[in-house]
């Protein structure tokens, strides 16, 4: 017993002589502690102005106000209207105004957050309108939204009804459905929603919900519905079958489908097909496409199948040369032939100008879209001249790969069917150099924030020596402007540190294949080192601190901000606490 007891008291004197002689673990040495933890960065706090500055990071739920400004300039001037004021909500618990709201615009339904799943629940067929009070799109929609609604009501089918949500109050049931902008229409059938795409006219919706639920084809059985048909619409698809039934009538009304803004129909009588320019002995089945333009007549030569005879009417159903519009923008951009060749005319030139490019048009049917921009057109030209970087009046033709990969290519010389056609060519097998926007590159670029362009980018963003932080903006944009006193902050205190740039780029005239923005403003950090990787995106707060503490921890080139000896405080801070002292955006 004796000697355990002595080997115990042992073992403790070893233990406790090692406790005391070895270096503590728990506590780390000065030189150890983290440098960004241990910076002290109260004096970029302390130097903060408050006045202006917002109390939170919070976001928009949906993009900038200007983007959906109405034109009028008093985008606050209307009033909540009183049937969408429930106050206290009393006497809002009524099963039956839930299920059955109060209907605005003669046949259109106002749904709210209360009743919108009930009601979508009830319903088989609902096309809802997410909207703006203030939104000028909107407004502009809403009659002839209301006079789909009451001509669909008339239909002997099955009940479609019309609904809409106003956004601004409702905005959980916004953000649910992702609403990004306005308008934003839905159909649901069954509960399940697809997005509306077609265009902002009463016959357009009509005739796309039409497509939705009904078979796809209509029957002409005679001659004078046939006649009818041709007097009233712009482009008709028709099906010379042997049956109206059977699998040669199930392929035709699958490929209706795919085209929202296309009648089709379908007739096994020879004079139907005679005057839709078929011959009665026209082997069948056999397709037609008419349309009210040049090149009136396109005959399907393909195999009898819904994909072939979908790709033929994507091929054939736009005229030779588009007129770029408001309505004819949706049928352009989502044409499975992505590239597209533009000529921009003023309306005076295009009488000389558009039938040579219509000719070249002929030479490219089925490989490029060929649209006209009449740039002197304030509603749409200018804009889409604005948007290309199409400053002058003379004509100019651009290739365009579309919004998937968008790239531009100029035509180099005069407008010749001769030079048509080598772009068009080349456009074709991807021969092309992409043009980018650029404003000129500036004499001097000392200041602080530099100043990037299209043509400087690679020079200042891309140089493998220094980490670059970017900020992509436009000049109207009220969150850029917002942003730039913390901004030009950021780079003044940042100026004398040789490894980092601070930098901006007008993102609405210049242009690279690096600097992709989804918005103003958008942040892009480019490390040292490593600029054949995409950027990171500087998600964070928009104070000096926090777009600090992000570069120190993201730079490939370490660095120390160097705290200034004194921070005398200006009359304007006397007396102002670090505490409040913050610039959030």
């Amino acid at each position: 017993m004796a000697r355990r007891l002595i080997l115990l008291l042992s073992l403790s004197s070893l233990l406790l002589f090692s406790l005391l002689t070895t270096p503590a673990l728990s506590k780390p040495s000065a030189s150890s502690v983290n440098d960004d933890d241990d910076e002290d960065l109260s004096f970029l706090e302390a130097e903060e102005e408050t006045e202006g500055a917002s109390k939170s990071s919070s976001h928009h739920n949906f993009e900038d106000d200007e983007h959906y400004d109405d034109g009028d300039g008093d985008e606050d001037d209307f009033e909540l209207p009183s049937d969408l004021d429930h106050g206290d909500d009393e006497g809002y618990e009524d099963e039956e105004a839930l299920l059955h709201p109060k209907v605005d615009e003669k046949d259109v339904v106002v749904l709210t957050d209360r009743n919108f799943s009930d009601f979508i629940e009830n319903n088989k067929y609902v096309m809802v309108e997410f909207y703006a009070p203030w939104c000028g799109h909107c407004k502009a929609m809403a009659p002839e939204y209301a006079a789909a609604a009451t001509e669909l009501k008339a239909l002997d089918t099955e009940k479609v009804v019309l609904a809409k949500v106003d956004a601004t109050e409702e905005n959980e049931l916004a953000e649910n459905y992702q609403v990004q902008g306005f308008p934003t229409v839905y159909f649901f059938i069954d509960g399940e929603h697809k997005p509306y795409t077609g265009q902002r006219s009463k016959e357009a919706i009509v005739t796309w919900i039409k497509k939705k639920i009904g078979p796809g084809v209509e029957n002409i059985t005679n001659v004078e519905d046939a006649e009818r048909i041709l007097t009233a619409e712009d482009k008709i698809v028709l099906g010379f079958l042997n049956s109206l039934v059977g699998p040669e009538s199930e392929e035709l009304a699958a490929a209706s489908k795919v085209h929202d803004d296309v009648n089709f129909y379908q007739t096994v009588n020879p004079d139907v097909a005679k005057l839709f320019h078929l011959e009665p002995n026209t082997k069948r089945p056999s397709v037609v496409l008419l349309k009210k333009m040049a090149e009136k007549v396109t005959i399907f030569d393909g195999q009898f199948t819904k994909l072939e005879i979908a790709e033929f009417v994507f091929a054939n159903k736009l005229p030779l040369v588009t007129l770029f519009t408001r309505e004819s923008a949706p049928i352009i951009f989502e044409s499975p032939i992505k590239k597209q060749v533009l000529l921009f005319t003023t309306s005076s030139d295009a009488g000389k100008i558009v039938p040579t490019f219509q000719e070249a048009a002929k030479l490219f049917k089925g490989k490029l879209v060929f649209v006209h921009v009449e740039m002197d057109d304030p509603d749409t030209g200018k804009p889409v001249a604005e948007y290309f970087g199409v400053e002058e009046n003379a004509p100019k033709v651009l290739g365009y790969t579309g919004n998937d990969d968008p790239k531009k290519y100029i035509l180099d010389g005069q407008v010749t069917l001769e030079n048509l056609k080598a772009f068009g060519e080349d456009f074709v097998e991807d021969k092309l150099k992409p043009f980018y926007k650029s404003d000129p590159i500036p004499e001097t670029n000392d200041g602080d924030v530099k100043i990037v362009v299209g043509n400087n980018f690679d020079e200042i963003v891309l140089d493998e020596s220094k980490d670059v932080l970017l900020e992509i903006y436009a000049p109207w944009c009220a969150h850029c402007q917002a942003l730039e006193p913390t901004y030009n902050k950021l780079a003044k205190h940042l100026h004398s540190i040789e490894s980092l740039v601070i930098a901006k780029m007008d993102g609405t005239t210049n242009e690279h294949p690096r600097a992709k923005a989804e918005g103003f403003p958008t942040l892009l950090f480019f490390p040292a080192g490593n600029k054949s990787s995409e950027p990171l995106t500087v998600e964070t707060d928009r104070t000096v601190v926090a777009l600090y503490k992000f570069i120190k921890k993201h730079a490939s080139i370490p660095f120390k901000l160097q705290k200034p000896a004194s921070t005398p405080a200006s009359e304007e801070t006397k007396g102002t606490t670090t505490t409040d002292a913050k610039d959030e955006l």
